[in-house]
């Protein structure tokens, strides 16, 4: 099994998670081409994708969903409020209904020999979820988008081999950066987008001695440098009240504009 982050961040977001017989994406938020030439990459034909999973509606997620779908009659899972907000996003194009399918948080899908089991998020979006995904007894979470987490965040994401999971903001940054007041507002927010420190906080929960590593996520462009939000997660790890420390496993920041190495599970 492996992972790799073909690209992430506030300008669009596009991971693939594979088998060696299953290939899928979570989210194609950014455009055909640079997915397609993510896919190459790793060896991996457009046409051998067995579906492409949506965490939710917002342009960042979905920009290259109308293209792959057409081209390749590739389907797509998501919730039904997401479903609905792919329909009605007018840059997508037309997508062929048949390939848009319904799945419900909690509720797990089986793609060959992937599971998947989208869990609930806070996010302001219709219906948004986050994604464990299971292969054999390996089991690896893509968790962006979410503005607070809870017990069932936790409880959800434990034991997991390789997490990505959202490292957006600096606080200090967006509070002093050019956004108007409202967008600041909404990024704090509950449904809203994880600051590095709460990133920090729920990954020290989630770290067990065979966990492979933690990839940081979604981060913002205007609002976060990649090597603050390694160095500020990994100073909340070793400050918290666990037996960790943030040097004792790989932590990664993925890119927005270029794919990180595939990492093998």
């Amino acid at each position: 099994m492996r992972m790799c982050s073909i690209a992430s961040g506030s300008s669009g977001n596009c991971i693939y998670i594979g088998s060696d017989c299953t290939n899928i994406l979570i989210d194609a938020g950014i455009s055909g081409k640079r997915t397609i030439d993510g896919l190459l990459g790793l060896d991996v034909k457009p046409e051998e994708l067995d579906g492409i999973f949506v965490t939710h509606e917002h342009s960042d997620h979905i920009a290259g969903l109308g293209v792959l779908s057409r081209k390749y009659g590739i389907p797509i899972y998501a919730t039904e409020g997401t479903l609905n907000g792919i329909r009605a996003s007018s840059s997508l194009g037309k997508i062929d209904e048949s390939l848009l399918l319904p799945i419900k948080t909690d509720q797990k899908i089986t793609v060959k020999d992937l599971i998947i089991d989208p869990m609930k998020v806070s996010h302001d979006a219709n219906e948004p979820c986050a994604y464990r995904v299971k292969c054999e007894n390996k089991k690896v979470a893509v968790i962006t988008d979410l503005g607070v987490y809870d017990e069932y965040t936790v409880g959800s994401l434990q034991g997991m081999d390789l997490i990505l999971a959202e490292a957006n903001h600096d606080i200090r940054m967006l509070e002093v950066g050019p956004y108007p007041y409202y967008l600041k507002k909404r990024i704090l927010g509950d449904r809203g987008h994880l600051s590095n420190e709460n990133s920090g906080k729920l990954i020290s929960r989630l770290l067990h001695d065979n966990i492979k590593g933690i990839i940081l996520g979604h981060l913002s462009k205007e609002n976060n440098i990649p090597e603050l939000a390694f160095e500020t997660v990994r100073l909340e790890i070793t400050a918290s009240d666990t037996p960790y420390n943030g040097n004792d496993f790989p932590l990664y920041v993925a890119k927005r504009d270029c794919p990180l190495p595939a990492i093998e599970i």
